[in-house]
């Protein structure tokens, strides 16, 4: 009797283990980003970016793996030093290409 008892309980429980689970969905590794700009890095963004033809914070994040704050100040700084020129202005996204060398 006592099995017999058992038995509906287990296949009631095996009813509910097959109630299909939401999945997490794809879940995107945490990036690794510098957050200090090191020497190392300065003499790597003053060679490489100013030979890119789209420069924008998102591409250097991509690119350098910097954080944002880095690639914001980098940016400003290769602009007031004259390797690369703005061609777009807005309040969230600047985007700029590299200097022509020429006089402009």
């Amino acid at each position: 009797m006592a099995k017999a008892k058992a038995a509906p309980t287990s296949s009631g429980g095996g009813k509910a283990a097959k109630k299909k689970k939401w999945s997490k969905g794809k879940v995107k590794d945490k990036a690794v980003h510098a957050v200090s700009l090191d020497k190392a890095m300065f003499d790597r963004i003053m060679k490489e970016v100013p030979a890119f033809r789209f420069i924008s914070q998102s591409i250097l994040i991509e690119r350098l793996k910097i954080n944002g704050s880095l690639a914001r100040v980098a940016i400003r700084h290769l602009e007031k030093e004259g390797h690369i020129k703005r061609i777009v202005h807005h309040s969230s996204q600047l985007i700029y290409t590299r200097s022509t060398g020429g006089s402009d």
